[in-house]
């Protein structure tokens, strides 16, 4: 287990832990790698609603040690995540939302490294909800085989905007598609990069709200 650690902003990064089984209704890693294969293709995320604020995320970028790694560009479906159809404006105070759906059959979230010819490949896929909803109807927090989804919540006595923008939420990353080093629930990995990312013409308006989307 590795454990990083700044301004406050813990990351625990866990190995795919052997004998962490899904529930009954939960489905299995190969479950998800086999339902959101079709992604691989970013026509068919874009048919079927998925937005990007085209912004590829890195762990320097949000603060963290630059070791752990990279993100990615994410396409998000909106409504999954309750938000509004369009961002609000500059200014408009933290991102908030409704969102509670957790079901990795259908990740409200996919992320993509962009690959030196312009293309996009599918590395992993990850579901959000925002604490606030979840707690409506819940008392624990979301889980996905038996381990506790991360709490994403600013620490305002320190620098770093540990939520990014957004009110507090839970965050849940699996790298299905791609070998990760740190393990495949970390939100990063080290064998992934923004390096070939050409964000679009200044004219082209991004898609999601806030920094970006974790």
């Amino acid at each position: 287990m590795q454990m990083h650690q700044r301004t406050g902003f813990l990351f625990i990064i866990l190995p795919l832990a052997v004998g962490c089984e899904p529930s009954p209704k939960e489905p299995t890693l190969q479950e998800v790698r086999s339902i959101a294969a079709k992604y691989r293709d970013v026509n068919v995320a874009k048919a079927e609603g998925y937005t990007t604020d085209n912004k590829c995320v890195t762990a320097e970028k949000l603060g963290q040690p630059a070791a752990l790694g990279t993100m990615g560009l994410h396409y998000v479906r909106r409504d999954m995540l309750g938000l509004p159809p369009k961002p609000s404006p500059p200014g408009s105070g933290r991102v908030s939302g409704t969102g509670t759906h957790t079901d990795f059959r259908q990740p409200a979230m996919l992320v993509y490294e962009p690959q030196p010819d312009g293309s996009l490949e599918l590395v992993a896929v990850e579901n959000l909800v925002f604490a606030a909803a979840w707690h409506e109807g819940k008392k624990d927090a979301p889980k996905f085989h038996g381990r506790t989804w991360p709490l994403l919540k600013d620490d305002p006595r320190t620098k770093v905007d540990e939520a990014h923008g957004w009110e507090p939420h839970y965050e849940q990353h699996l790298w299905v598609f791609r070998d990760n080093p740190n393990g495949v629930y970390s939100p990063f990995s080290p064998n992934a990069t923004c390096k070939f990312h050409k964000p679009p013409p200044s004219a082209e308006k991004p898609q999601i709200d806030s920094q970006h989307v974790m």
